[in-house]
């Protein structure tokens, strides 16, 4: 039956917070300007200095914004800031678990008096901020207190060691929200969606985070949640920043639109949430409940886990695995929101239905997930599983997102000194791959120099931004399903994992590991005597393998020796190992 009773909605002004701290149903902040004051800051913007938002800073103001971070209305300052990472409170004493900042290098123009025109990386004006404080944190103390940790790296952490070294905070004004062109439909303001639910009669809503909703047990488990709170269920699925190894957002929401049956008072609502997520744990899932509760849910779907990075090597996870349950437990009053356990799923064969674990009829035949075999993040068993276990529809969807792999997009990255065979291979590869119905394109390192990296120098600084453009088109090439071979010298290993991680893994590295000896006797250009001679004249050119290092790849997939090695006993080896791995099919 319809639920009575839908929250009121209100929206108010920044200006005053108290007004905003107030359990589920209060206020929503909204930052953004009216066309006038728009028009005004569009024609002023060319007087200010500009910021470029990375993506954390993006989804920060897209919620600052439009009121999913009520009560704040900006990036938090100094005394906010401080409390919070101390004691999980705004300077006022409101409950707040993380910091939500503006990190930045102050300098050209960026000072406190100042207005800062805040851009996406496309250059984009979002909005001003009128900068009234640059302060320094101490990122150790931050890392300590609101993350838990120090000594190991969970993702918070390394954000922090990857940002600058300030923090600026001021007045917020917000011409447009970062722009998007998918799902359109799904991406609600906190004000849309709770419109959205009040017209179901829903007093009561539980916020599913979507990640385990793929398989029928995650979905089992969610709508349980809804019938035991008696009310709706929310698909809120984090479509920011995620952890790494997440499924692409577009492949997800699909999945999860085929959960959602109509648009019934009884069926799931699917919104899009631009949720930076920090995965920091028992903070970030209170984060997310309060973010839920301006978006209109009373409840919140938590699990082991909850919130946290994937456990280290050893096993270890970075939070205990009920720390979220207790953190919500203990803060629910404040925040406005309840913690519903997800409860384990097993399938009952002969009944042909889910059940909680807990509650298994004794002697009832079971199947989980585990003892199946069939876990969720194993794309290449996605296709095989069985009815039960994943919707028909979203295993098409999952069998569409992660092909075989002779059909993802591949990375070869040849390295090695001048002149140790790496062109001469790669060239004599695109023939033979294409023999396999892999279609490449070439990137070698004389040709890069002429085009993408035409006017760099041969300093080290430039050869890792020529290396770095080599990864980063190679890897937009391979997300996109294409093959690209690359023939670069790329003396550092550091570098060469950069372009690794471009390609997300589908990366095989060709290592010619040809001795200099060798390699200067082909050298026509006569480099290597050239970086003698003004090494002997004590004036060094960087010349790599002469007065500058080379680090040998730890553990290529493929190690050559071209004075040793035909060219087609070379690209012979390379093709073994592509049919090993998959990436070619035998003939």
């Amino acid at each position: 039956m319809p639920l009575q009773g839908a929250p009121s909605i209100s929206r108010t002004t920044p200006t005053a917070r108290g007004e905003l701290n107030t359990p589920y149903g209060g206020g929503l902040v909204d930052l953004i300007v009216g066309p006038d004051r728009a028009a005004e800051m569009k024609a002023e913007a060319k007087d200010h200095p500009s910021l470029t938002l990375d993506d954390r800073s993006l989804c920060d103001l897209e919620l600052l914004a439009v009121g999913g971070f009520s009560p704040l209305t900006g990036f938090l300052g100094e005394a906010d800031y401080d409390r919070v990472v101390g004691e999980r409170r705004l300077a006022d004493g409101t409950f707040w678990p993380l910091p939500v900042t503006l990190p930045l290098t102050p300098g050209e123009g960026i000072d406190e008096g100042k207005t800062l025109a805040l851009r996406d990386v496309y250059g984009n004006l979002l909005a001003f901020l009128h900068l009234e404080e640059i302060y320094r944190p101490d990122k150790g103390r931050e890392a300590a207190l609101a993350y838990g940790t120090v000594d190991r790296k969970p993702p918070p952490v390394e954000h922090l060691d990857r940002t600058p070294g300030h923090y600026a905070a001021g007045r917020l004004e917000v011409i447009r929200t970062p722009p998007h062109y998918d799902f359109v439909d799904l991406r609600r303001t906190p004000a849309e969606l709770r419109d959205r639910l009040a017209s179901l009669g829903w007093s009561k809503v539980v916020a599913a985070h979507g990640s385990g909703l793929l398989l029928r047990a995650g979905e089992e488990a969610a709508r349980l949640a809804a019938r035991r709170i008696g009310g709706g269920l929310l698909i809120n699925p984090v479509v920011g920043v995620t952890r790494p190894g997440d499924a692409g957002h577009y492949t997800r929401v699909r999945c999860y639109r085929a959960l959602v049956d109509g648009d019934g008072p009884c069926s799931p609502v699917l919104n899009l949430l631009p949720l930076a997520g920090r995965m920091a744990g028992p903070g970030e899932a209170l984060l997310r409940a309060i973010v839920r509760r301006n978006y209109g849910c009373t409840h919140m779907l938590v699990g082991p886990g909850h919130a946290g990075p994937e456990a280290d090597p050893a096993g270890q996870p970075s939070y205990p695995p009920h720390a979220a349950l207790e953190a919500m437990a203990e803060h629910a009053d404040e925040i406005g929101v309840q913690a519903v356990e997800s409860e384990p799923m097993v399938y009952l064969p002969d009944d042909h239905r889910y059940c909680p674990a807990g509650e298994v009829p004794r002697g009832a035949a079971t199947v989980d997930m585990a003892s199946s075999g069939m876990l969720e993040g194993r794309p290449d068993l996605r296709r095989e599983l069985p009815d039960w276990s994943v919707r028909p529809a979203v295993a098409e969807i999952l069998a569409q997102a992660s092909p075989p792999k002779d059909r993802q997009g591949l990375t070869v990255w040849f390295t090695g000194l001048s002149g140790s065979g790496k062109s001469t291979v790669a060239h004599a590869l695109v023939e033979r791959l294409a023999e396999h119905g892999r279609r490449c394109a070439l990137l070698d390192g004389d040709e890069i120099r002429t085009h993408l990296s035409r006017g760099l120098t041969f300093s080290k600084e430039d050869r890792d931004i020529n290396i770095r453009r080599v990864g980063y088109v190679a890897g937009l090439v391979c997300q996109a399903g294409g093959t690209t071979l690359c023939s670069v010298i790329s003396p550092y290993r550091a570098i060469r994992d950069e372009a690794r991680e471009a390609s997300r893994g589908n990366f095989v590295e060709v290592y010619c590991s040809t001795p200099i000896e060798v390699c200067e006797l082909r050298d026509v250009k006569g480099m290597y005597a050239k970086a003698r001679a003004a090494v002997a004249a004590s004036r060094p050119l960087g010349f790599t393998g002469v007065d500058d290092p080379y680090e040998p790849p730890v553990d290529p997939e493929v190690s050559l020796d071209t004075s040793r090695q035909s060219v087609e006993e070379c690209v012979e080896a390379i093709v073994r190992k592509l049919l090993d791995l998959g990436y070619i099919l035998p003939h």
